[in-house]
């Protein structure tokens, strides 16, 4: 019995640890929208995403100090390797330079909101490519969560199907489809998260520096537009990863923890009107809903 209630003990308190970490890494994620916007008015999104994923590569650099981590990088085979670096163009590349290019067309409010219905965007493009069926659940949480998209884009007139700036539409569309490719890619891999993401950000950044100095103009920012950058790479790119990945390991039910990410969107419209100022429009608080809807539905036709 004692031993019962010892394994019934250590699951609880691994499940609360879980649950403190989840938390740590959502209230993270609720924070980069914010960052995105204030930091683009220092930056180009080019410059940007080239000054965060530097810092984030020094972060991950410093974790494989770790024995563990640094075993785990020697003992990946040659082909995987490769794979990993040579995939860094899309993650932190091309999807943050995409990314960040829709927060520099887009109010902070409808990026982020855009962006959060990468969820159903995975679904669709796992489908084909995994060899994954679609349930009818499914198809009906895409029809909601792209009805949220069309309320946002169209700025509250969806009936118009007028997009008030499709280009930044565009761009955090592409964002998601994107990110959706890079883990459908990173489905084939069997490698250490960390040491995953320290070969992906080490592939990307001798593009990013090159397209920096071919098409871009090389300059140190303000203080501000610097910190911007670091915080950045060390929490939208790092230690929210870490906290979010510590949170899966040390849990007892995966779909516990993965609740907590529909959190993050409404603490990113609290921090987006209180640091940034931007106003919270109706429209946003509608189609945003209607997105979240529709990655609960997504969510459960998994179950």
């Amino acid at each position: 019995m004692s031993v019962d209630n010892d394994h019934t003990t250590s699951s609880t308190h691994n499940d609360r640890r879980a649950i403190q970490l989840g938390l740590g890494a959502v209230l993270l994620w609720s924070t980069v929208a914010t960052a995105f916007s204030l930091s683009l008015e220092y930056w180009t999104p080019l410059q940007l995403v080239t000054i965060a994923a530097s810092v984030s590569w020094c972060l991950l650099a410093l974790r494989l100090i770790s024995s563990k981590r640094w075993k785990a990088l020697l003992a990946t085979r040659h082909k995987q390797r490769l794979i990993a670096f040579a995939i860094g163009w899309m993650n932190p590349g091309l999807y943050y330079m995409v990314l960040f290019a829709a927060y520099d067309q887009l109010p902070a409010q409808e990026a982020m909101a855009i962006n959060y219905s990468w969820g159903i965007t995975l679904a669709l493009i796992a489908a084909p490519l995994l060899g994954q069926k679609l349930r009818i659940r499914a198809l009906l949480a895409t029809t909601i969560s792209y009805g949220g998209i069309i309320v946002i884009a169209t700025r509250g007139a969806p009936w118009s199907l007028e997009l008030a700036q499709p280009v930044g539409v565009g761009l955090a569309l592409l964002s998601t489809l994107i990110w959706s490719l890079y883990w459908v890619v990173n489905t084939r891999l069997d490698l250490d998260p960390e040491v995953n993401l320290f070969l992906n950000f080490s592939g990307a950044l001798p593009l990013l520096f090159g397209l920096v100095w071919c098409f871009d103009t090389p300059e140190l920012a303000t203080w501000r537009g610097l910190a911007g950058g670091a915080y950045i790479g060390l929490f939208e790119m790092g230690f929210a990863f870490m906290l979010w990945m510590g949170a899966m390991k040390a849990t007892s039910s995966t779909l516990r923890v993965s609740t907590l990410i529909f959190l993050s969107p409404p603490l990113s419209l609290a921090f987006i009107w209180l640091i940034a100022g931007e106003p919270i429009q109706a429209y946003t608080l509608i189609g945003l809903a209607l997105i979240l809807v529709g990655l609960w539905l997504q969510q459960r036709a998994e179950i």
